[in-house]
């Protein structure tokens, strides 16, 4: 099984998301061709409406720590509630390059 889809799974299974969009951006570092290091998790999830930002993103850490033990290398979380995700126009954050990739 892909790493991407084993992170899927989970939190599909811990967080029941409304959406959730999973991008494998390993491209853009200097991970190899077909790699499973670098990844983008943007989330909607109702039980987000009782945690503070830190508390969602250690949610996460937690329930994606075998993966993050195992090869991911990183993950840019962008974790809203349902009326954060509607209030920023349901927009997918555009994502960085990474500083190194291309030298």
């Amino acid at each position: 099984m892909h790493i991407e889809q084993t992170i899927s799974e989970k939190l599909h299974t811990q967080f029941s998301p409304l959406a959730l969009f999973i991008e494998n951006e390993s491209h853009l570092h200097h991970s190899g061709k077909g790699a499973e290091s670098h990844f983008k998790v943007t989330m909607v999830a109702e039980q987000f409406d009782t945690m503070r930002t830190v508390a969602r993103h250690r949610a996460v850490y937690q329930c994606l720590a075998t993966e993050l033990a195992n090869g991911v290398h990183a993950l840019a979380l962008h974790l809203y509630t349902p009326a954060e995700w509607q209030a920023r126009g349901e927009e997918i954050p555009t994502s960085t390059r990474c500083a190194g990739h291309g030298q």
